[in-house]
């Protein structure tokens, strides 16, 4: 056996030692030691980056998606950073398990878009002035989310089997402090923010005319007014930004 064969059987065992073979010449317990250090490594990473979905299940459904997981899905990337992005990926792609929680997939995304924000690059744009005269944007930090079900509410507490009539629109930033937090928004706060992520650089009336396109059942007097106090509070809350 070469290097490259050996060492993708050294894979192999520490994956899935039920259905591969010990390498030739490697002691059990050694093995052992090597398996455990790197499941326990991912099973911490993703204890830590998805604790709701951790809280919501004992420790040996917790064990067997990890498992899973660790076993059945090709990594990337080398990164630990991205681990998470590569387990959100195995649900999306790979999971199939009817036991599942129907919001797994969701409440998955929405912890990792908190760990992704919280350690992304740059910085926020105050956004001084008034609104009527500074092109505007998303903030790179932020993040406007649609989900099935309401994953900001869920917890050991409330585990909804059905989603519910009304889809859940939130966006999730980082403000000034740092610190990851989320707002639960309107759908016509929802669809702001995707003018303003899609089409930046406008003035505030701008995104308000295209608004009011969308919301033709809406007074436009009633729209512009509601509209700039819904982008006040977006920029007090470094949500939206000025390009310059």
């Amino acid at each position: 056996m070469n290097f490259q064969e050996h060492q993708s059987a050294f894979a192999a065992y520490i994956r899935n030692p039920d259905i591969n073979p010990i390498p030739e010449g490697v002691r059990h317990e050694r093995m052992a030691i090597y398996r455990e250090l790197f499941f326990n490594n991912i099973t911490g990473f993703l204890t830590a980056n998805f604790p709701v979905l951790h809280r919501l299940m004992d420790e040996d459904a917790w064990q067997r998606l990890s498992q899973d997981f660790f076993s059945q899905h090709v990594c990337h990337t080398p990164h630990f950073s991205e681990i998470s992005e590569e387990f959100l990926s195995y649900l999306q792609n790979e999971r199939q398990c009817v036991d599942d929680f129907p919001f797994m997939i969701e409440l998955a995304h929405y912890e990792w878009i908190e760990m992704a924000l919280s350690i992304a690059q740059g910085a926020i744009t105050p956004c001084v002035g008034s609104l009527k005269e500074k092109p505007l944007k998303l903030s790179p930090l932020a993040c406007v989310l649609a989900y099935q079900f309401p994953v900001h509410l869920i917890s050991p507490d409330f585990l909804p089997i059905t989603a519910p009539e009304k889809a859940t629109f939130l966006v999730v930033y980082r403000d000034e402090y740092e610190d990851v937090q989320f707002l639960e928004i309107t759908p016509l706060t929802y669809q702001l923010l995707l003018l303003l992520q899609e089409q930046p650089d406008k003035l505030a009336q701008d995104y308000l005319k295209q608004l009011s396109l969308l919301f033709p059942v809406i007074n436009e007097d009633v729209l512009n007014q509601n509209g700039e106090e819904i982008l006040r509070n977006l920029v007090e809350h470094g949500v939206v930004t000025s390009i310059i």
